[in-house]
């Protein structure tokens, strides 16, 4: 192009350009405006861009692909007016040479990467009217040098990393239209002069740290204001009553702060408001009658507040309401009838939380845009309207826990709209069916109908739902948790229900279930807990039962079952409770239950069963009214049953070895080979073959030589090597039977490695659980002591953090969060001695095939007494990670754990380990989390945001209330810490929130 001397505009914007822009087309002089906006051009801007080209007014090349750093002799260009790098992908600083852009009117950077601090000689260029610099990441504070911009009219610097501040300077702007600052770090009161300026329109401070309260004449001086943003932010005191004055106000925005006091009735003169959102505050009283004056108004939210009384019912009338979001809070009376004729253009209504009662409106079912209804957990009667199915864009439809009285749900239901994507209908004294017309609803994502009256049968339509992530069996198998427990469900247990490999827990207790168990019931390989009590299930105990070795709790109590218990039960490795008890069981108690070492509740009350009860492992500890009303048991005196007949085990015996000694003895050693084997043969063929796992599980305590791990790990080779530090080092390695293991061996030359070694086995002997890497057997020479573990094939979280070409999204990051809370719940609460961990970090938290998180390395917990709540300790966990009471005093309790674990979760989100060379001085991690707790778009690692993202505004709901939890884990106080089981809660409803 070079030839193109007397070229002044060069223009193709919104074109399918690309490849990078040609370096010559800076060196035509004649140009005055380039624009190449809207194209797919890429690559870096030549640094000597401007040296050729000083006439240039005008230089839009936004919305591309641009990348690389802005030329530092851009300056030189000193006839721009005009400068959009808007949507591109520019990184670096802003160059200082900005300043000499004294002509420039308009710069727009917003939607990059653009870091450092926003220049301050920005203030040269006093033509500037527009500054749009948002979606960066620049940091340091807004220069007070902006003030004497004194034609700037629009100033964008929203969702950046600015910290300090507002300048009262900005006060000075007499032009200033639009000011947005939202979703930064800034805090500290709002300079009063802010308000004065009379030419602003948008004021937006969303999403920071702004403390302090409203001036009270806050509207006097904003004649054209039509937003007011400032939700999410510390401000307090009460709503000033001149708000009012600010005639064109269309938008109000003051959700998720600390105001207090009564809403202002003279709100109900701002004709003009289309938003109003007073959420999450602390404002009480009632609702000013003068808001059915606002006509124009589209949302009106004051949901989680204390507002009383009723609703004015001239609110009903207002005809272009889009959302309704009361919930809550005190509010009582009914709903008008009249309800479904005024608000046609209602799309969503959340009233849950409240007294509202008499009957839900049959009107409700002419708001056709109606998507989102929530009337749960209030006093509605009656029954549900019949013509809910005209909502046909209705996705979310909650109605639990009234007092509704509907003895029809199945016509209800079989009418509800397929757009439908939550239905949530628990205790609402529903009777009926479950009707078959629920398999149309094929966008359900969650079913709740819990706690009713519910008859018959769960249809076998309920498999075409194959959304549905609450409640579903057969094909659903995303499911792990289903209760229908306590209904009056009549069928046979559907072979479909068994296929569920990932369900944990089953809870079909309470009902009238009929059938036998089938084979299938072995396929539950991850099932913790399954509860068939109290129905009616008939035939045998299966031995493949025997499989199911994750199971902790298993209850047939109550039922119909014969026959034996099966000797395959003591391979149930993992159970705590089972209870079998008012059965028609018969034959003996298994001896091989005498190898359940974790079993603490033992129930096998009402049968038939008899023969002599085990005496050795957990039977030690159980009592009498384990065997109730077994006729024909013996045993132990303190079992309080007959004693087992002596002479008739003697005379037998004596019989036995009569037969041995001479009859069987003279046949001769080739007979006795003989029969031996076909005794084998026979044997074997009834056998099921066991797992590789079986002969290694814990319980079994056989040892293994240092020889077979020799052969296991290619004599401890280099390829086997997968892991080393100061204590050791780890390997892969293939057992015998062909169980893919990793093998710690310790270094016994490292002072504590003993100690280490002896720690693991004395805590991991009598835990277990899913998260928890499990000790399967271990090898202890003199000079040698290694520990044979489950292999996590996926490594450890720290490498899935910072290793290149690895990522974890954010819902595996909540998963693997949820896993590592769940087994310091366990160790924590529901061991026989209470577990503190010591050094829980990402290096410990392992990953398995299916990127399930098990907590590792026990190597310097403690183990605490009943009578004990901490313990002194000389050993150090990691720096960083430590509670201030165990770095500093040696102490130790679960809420040390609990202060590791916060910080855990900080790093995982954040990406930033909490010895980051960013962190100097009194800057930590947590004080770093905590300063921007109200802006946590500056703190979570970038790569789970995307513009975007349809759902960015669910995601950083759900990241605040992950990063509030890991401050309510790391206060300096251990008493004010969180406990581990309400933090597993917080957690699985965060991931609730994430997945609706």
């Amino acid at each position: 192009m070079n030839h193109l001397q007397n070229l002044k505009v060069l223009s193709f914007p919104m074109n399918n350009l690309t490849g990078s822009i040609p370096a010559t087309i800076f060196n035509i002089s004649s140009l005055l405006n380039i624009s190449l906006s809207n194209n797919n051009l890429s690559g870096s801007l030549p640094m000597d861009m401007c040296y050729a080209n000083p006439k240039l007014k005008e230089l839009n090349l936004s919305s591309n692909h641009l990348s690389g750093k802005i030329p530092t002799g851009l300056g030189q260009c000193i006839k721009l007016q005009v400068i959009s790098f808007a949507y591109n992908d520019f990184t670096g600083s802003i160059p200082s040479g900005i300043g000499n852009l004294v002509e420039l009117q308009r710069l727009f950077l917003r939607n990059n990467s653009f870091t450092g601090e926003i220049p301050s000689n920005l203030s040269h260029c006093r033509e500037l009217r527009v500054l749009s610099s948002s979606f960066n990441q620049f940091t340091g504070g807004i220069p007070q040098a902006i003030g004497s911009l004194c034609n700037l009219e629009e100033l964008y610097l929203a969702f950046n990393k600015l910290t300090g501040g507002i300048p009262r300077e900005i006060g000075n702007l007499s032009n200033l239209n639009i000011l947005q600052l939202g979703s930064n770090g800034i805090s500290g009161p709002i300079p009063a002069e802010i308000f004065n300026i009379s030419s602003l329109q948008v004021i937006d401070f969303t999403n920071n740290s702004l403390f302090g309260s409203l001036p009270m004449g806050i509207c006097k001086h904003l004649p054209n204001l039509q937003g007011l943003y400032l939700a999410q932010n510390h401000l307090s005191g009460q709503l000033p009553t001149t708000l009012s004055l600010c005639g064109e106000l269309l938008f109000l925005s003051l959700s998720f702060n600390k105001f207090r006091g009564s809403i202002p009735r003279e709100i109900g003169n701002l004709s003009k408001l289309e938003v109003i959102d007073l959420r999450s505050n602390s404002l009480v009283g009632s609702i000013p009658t003068s808001f059915g004056n606002l006509k124009a108004l589209k949302f009106l939210m004051w949901a989680i507040n204390n507002i009383t009384g009723t609703v004015p019912e001239a609110i009903f009338n207002i005809s272009k309401l889009q959302i309704l979001d009361w919930g809550q809070n005190h509010l009582s009376g009914s709903l008008p009838s009249s309800i479904g004729t005024w608000l046609l253009d209602l799309e969503g209504l959340f009233i849950a939380g409240n007294e509202f009662g008499g009957i839900i409106p049959f009107s409700i079912s002419n708001m056709s845009k109606l998507t989102m209804l929530d009337l749960a957990n209030n006093f509605f009667t009656g029954n549900v309207p019949k013509d809910l199915g005209n909502l046909r864009k209705l996705e979310y439809l909650s109605l639990g826990d009234n007092q509704l009285t509907d003895e029809h749900l199945a016509s209800e239901v079989g009418n509800l709209p397929v757009a439908l994507e939550s239905f949530v209908a628990s205790a609402c004294q529903f009777r009926g069916t479950i009707p078959t017309g629920i398999g149309n609803l094929t966008n359900l994502i969650a079913l709740d109908l819990g706690a009713n009256d519910l008859t018959g049968s769960i249809p076998t339509t309920l498999g075409r739902l194959q959304k549905l992530q609450w409640f579903c069996f057969g094909d659903l198998s995303a499911l792990q948790k289903l209760f229908l427990d306590s209904n009056a469900l009549a069928f046979n247990i559907p072979t479909s229900l068994w296929s569920l490999r990932d369900l944990l827990v089953l809870n079909l207790s309470s009902n009238f279930l009929t059938g036998n168990l089938p084979p299938e019931v072995g396929n539950m390989k991850s099932i913790t807990t399954l509860d068939l009590s109290k129905n009616l299930v008939s035939g045998y105990i299966l031995s493949r039962m025997g499989k199911l070795q994750s199971l902790i709790t298993l209850s047939l109590s109550q039922n119909r079952l014969q026959g034996p218990i099966p000797v395959e039960f003591g391979d149930l490795v993992s159970l705590e409770s089972l209870d079998l008890s008012q059965n028609n069981l018969s034959g003996t108690i298994p001896k091989s239950l005498e190898a359940l070492i974790y079993l603490k509740y033992l129930n096998v009350s009402f049968n038939e069963l008899q023969g002599e009860i085990p005496n050795g492992g957990p039977f030690v500890n159980f009592t009498a009214e384990s065997f109730m009303f077994n006729e024909a048991l013996c045993g132990a005196p303190h079992f309080q049953v007959m004693a087992c007949d002596k002479n008739n085990r003697t005379q037998s015996w004596k019989t036995k070895s009569f037969i041995l000694k001479y009859i069987l003895l003279p046949v001769g050693s080739t007979v006795t080979l003989v029969v031996f084997i076909v005794l084998w043969i026979r044997r074997r063929d009834n056998m099921e073959i066991p797992t590789p796992i079986d002969s290694w599980l814990p319980g079994t305590h056989e040892k293994i030589s240092h020889q077979q791990l020799l052969h296991a790990t290619n004599d401890f080779g280099e390829d086997n090597l997968i892991g080393k530090g100061s204590q050791g080092m780890v390997y892969k390695g293939v057992l015998s039977n062909g169980l893919i293991v990793a093998i710690k061996v310790f270094n016994l030359e490292f002072q504590g490695a003993l100690r280490s070694f002896n720690s693991e086995c004395e805590v991991m002997q009598g835990i277990r659980h899913r998260n928890l890497v499990r000790i399967i057997t271990c090898c202890s020479n003199l000079d040698f002591k290694a520990l044979v573990l489950e292999y996590m094939p996926n490594g450890s979280l720290e490498k899935w953090l910072y290793s290149h070409n690895y990522f974890l999204d954010l819902i595996q990051r909540l998963n693997i969060m949820i896993d590592v809370a769940s087994a310091l719940e366990y160790l924590h609460h529901d061991c026989s001695s209470l577990v503190v961990h010591c050094d829980l970090k990402p290096s410990n938290v392992l990953l398995d095939d299916d990127m399930v998180a098990h907590v590792a390395d026990f190597g310097i917990a403690k183990l605490l007494t009943e009578t004990e709540s901490m313990q002194q300790t000389k050993t150090l966990g990691t720096i960083g990670y430590m509670a201030p009471e165990h770095g500093s005093d040696g102490i130790v309790s679960t809420k040390s754990d609990v202060y590791s674990y916060g910080i855990l979760l900080m790093e995982v989100f954040a990406r930033k380990k909490p010895m980051d060379e960013m962190f100097t001085g009194d800057l930590t991690l947590k004080t770093w989390v905590e300063s921007l707790s109200n802006s946590v778009i500056q703190v979570v690692d970038a790569n789970l945001l995307r513009r975007e993202d349809e759902d960015l505004a669910t995601k950083l709901s759900c990241l605040s209330s992950i990063m509030a939890l890991a401050l309510a884990c790391t206060t300096d106080s251990p008493e004010e810490r969180i406990d581990m089981k309400d933090a597993v809660v917080e957690l699985k409803k965060s991931r609730i929130k994430l997945l609706m």
